[in-house]
């Protein structure tokens, strides 16, 4: 399964969820999308079931002098999630992220202040949450994620995504109520892979698909 870009994948990803919404197992929806990529995906699944659509911020925490190599990630006010095999293997603690986390948490409260433009956090309680991604590579931002959703007493948490390795996939299922993935590859080594185009989003167009998801 491929898909040619993150519309596609959001529409295939709604029907699947429909299905379930049919079947009486996602009561008073959610949406909430891990921005940027996740957005594009999620707007189709809100769409699909009915449901208003908004941002939950996530991002990783990156090794100092190896940024791109993530050893945790963070989501909304909640604390670092770290991977302890990840710190063990390049010998570090939480202490040597401090200034890691700070920088990180600092990016997170612009974004979320630009994405959601005054707006409250929507009231998740009671409420059946889907949290909505691009793709789920070793699932350490979805971690984040679904950790800080937990606290705020959802009825039921979702975490769906179009495409995800078999391992990440896996690992999510004990953090989640439900992970539903269209397509866990064997052969799995990035999320852009499997979308003939994955460009970045940029803020301005996960503005104007909230902006969109807002209109009567």
């Amino acid at each position: 399964m491929r898909f040619r870009d993150r519309r596609h994948a959001g529409r295939e990803l709604a029907a699947r969820l429909r299905e379930r919404q049919d079947a009486g197992a996602l009561p008073h929806p959610v949406v909430l999308a891990l921005p940027r990529g996740g957005v594009a995906v999620a707007a189709a699944v809100a769409d699909a079931l009915g449901a208003p659509l908004d941002v939950l911020v996530v991002r990783k925490v990156g090794a100092p002098a190896h940024e791109e190599f993530a050893v945790g990630a963070m989501a909304g006010d909640g604390v670092p999630v770290y991977d302890d095999e990840s710190l063990r293997s390049l010998g570090l603690s939480e202490t040597d992220l401090a200034a890691v986390v700070e920088r990180e948490r600092a990016e997170l409260l612009r974004r979320e202040r630009l994405y959601r433009q005054g707006r409250p956090a929507p009231d998740l309680s009671g409420r059946t949450v889907v949290v909505v991604d691009d793709g789920l590579a070793t699932g350490s931002t979805a971690r984040a994620a679904l950790r800080a959703l937990r606290v705020r007493d959802p009825g039921r948490l979702v975490l769906a995504a179009p495409v995800g390795s078999p391992e990440g996939v896996a690992a999510l299922r004990t953090e989640a109520d439900e992970v539903i993935c269209l397509h866990e590859p064997a052969a799995f080594m990035a999320v852009g892979q499997w979308y003939d185009t994955f460009d970045q989003l940029t803020d301005e167009e996960v503005l104007r698909a909230l902006r969109e998801q807002r209109q009567p």
